[in-house]
């Protein structure tokens, strides 16, 4: 009991410095321009984002489709579409840049970790299509990351289902501004600044949900590719508890809808009351005495 406890205590401080480097990384990814900022106008208020920043950030475009005729290059080099990916299965879209000295490996290694938790498999019920932001980057570093990533999740079948891609910058562009990452470039740190986040997609190119952060609950996860695959994939189970949770944008997360668990309380309260009654009155009918003729 105490050693379980202690690992438990030791994985929650793990997850808790890894979210404290995150944020520490994206901060220090454009602290000389924050700086310089700040340098130059001493009354400004701490409260206030540095311009770089101000161009940072997610804009939810829900029910929205991505444009599947980009073009971009996969880890062998060979040119493919982005529709490839699509047409069969949900896919987990992951926009990042490879040569990122710590965010996206945080981002990565989430998506790696919460996807091994699901009894659902990379390659069969759902893919994953990672793309470089960074129009700089070539096919070789987009293949080292795949085998490593793939090699982690350790899987058969996950190196035809989840893909590295790296493009040019109007097509990364176009990519990123129809699902709403919004990103920037800092010349100084030769950094991108940008939000972590992950987001997933119908098999038609619809964008279904977002999830933030380095860290994505299993639940949130499972529940998310059912409704994305609209309940191709997936148990009985999940598709009650879809209807007793719900997706809230706000959060990117997945919450007990309050309503719904009444609303299904007084349905099954109606059922049991009905069921009694009807065994009670058969009851009753059988213990009547037959009349003498």
């Amino acid at each position: 009991m105490f050693a379980s406890a202690k690992f438990a205590m030791q994985r929650t401080l793990r997850a808790s410095l890894a979210a404290a480097a995150a944020t520490a990384a994206a901060f220090l990814a454009v602290a000389p321009s924050a700086a310089a900022q700040l340098a130059s106008d001493p009354m400004q208020s701490v409260g206030v984002r540095p311009e770089l920043l101000k161009q940072v950030g997610i804009d939810q475009k829900l029910n929205q489709s991505i444009p599947l005729d980009l073009a971009f290059r996969d880890e062998d080099g060979n040119k493919v579409q982005l529709g490839q990916f699509f047409g069969q299965k949900p896919v987990v879209l992951a926009l990042v840049y490879y040569n990122c000295p710590m965010l996206c490996t945080q981002v990565l290694n989430g998506v790696e970790s919460s996807l091994k938790e699901l009894s659902t498999d990379i390659g069969k019920q759902f893919d994953v299509v990672t793309i470089s932001i960074d129009p700089t980057e070539s096919h070789v570093l987009a293949k080292t990351k795949k085998e490593m990533y793939v090699g982690m999740y350790g899987r058969p079948g996950a190196a035809q289902g989840w893909h590295f891609l790296t493009g040019d910058e109007p097509q990364i562009k176009q990519l990123a501004d129809a699902v709403g990452f919004r990103f920037a470039y800092d010349p100084d740190t030769k950094q991108f600044a940008h939000a972590s986040a992950i987001m997933l997609l119908t098999p038609e190119g619809k964008i279904s949900r977002y999830f933030y952060g380095i860290q994505y609950a299993t639940r949130d996860l499972r529940l998310g590719l059912v409704e994305a695959s609209e309940g191709k994939i997936g148990s009985p189970v999940d598709q009650v508890l879809l209807f007793c949770y719900h997706y809230d944008p706000k959060t990117g997360k997945y919450g007990l809808l309050i309503s719904h668990i009444i609303q299904t309380g007084g349905v099954l309260t109606v059922l049991i009351l009905g069921v009694g009654m009807l065994i009670l009155f058969r009851g009753e009918h059988y213990a009547l005495p037959q009349r003498k003729a």
